[in-house]
């Protein structure tokens, strides 16, 4: 089973990291996902950008096109983890991996992929 680990943060403590501090918590992800990745369990890796970069699409009588991020929360997605895991129960395992490298408080959300198109269309 695939599970997407989302990072959820406060943006304003990582976007304000010194690129040396950055690069210390980047190089203890690398411990995880080096291990991940000889596993072959790690797909996918993305950090986003700061929400200052979204635009929001809003669902409604008439779609909207909006500037900026409106999320109602403290923290922001601020990235995600694509890893294989054989249970939930390692899911949860390698989300703690991943969260102890990080010295913020923020949060890890575990979901289970359901994969809708598990190849890219051919041309």
């Amino acid at each position: 089973m695939l599970y997407a680990i989302l990072c959820y943060d406060r943006e304003d403590v990582v976007e304000s990291w010194t690129p040396e501090q950055d690069a210390a918590v980047i190089a203890k992800l690398d411990v995880v996902t080096d291990r991940l990745a000889r596993e072959g369990r790690l797909g996918p890796v993305a950090r986003l950008m700061p929400t200052t970069t979204a635009t929001t699409l809003r669902k409604g009588k008439e779609t909207v096109v909006l500037d900026g991020p409106f999320a109602e929360t403290k923290e922001q997605l601020l990235g995600f983890f694509i890893v294989e895991c054989a249970s939930l129960e390692q899911a949860i395992a390698t989300a703690k991996d991943l969260g102890q490298a990080s010295s913020t408080s923020g949060s890890y959300e575990i979901r289970p992929l359901r994969l809708l198109r598990p190849e890219p269309p051919r041309s």
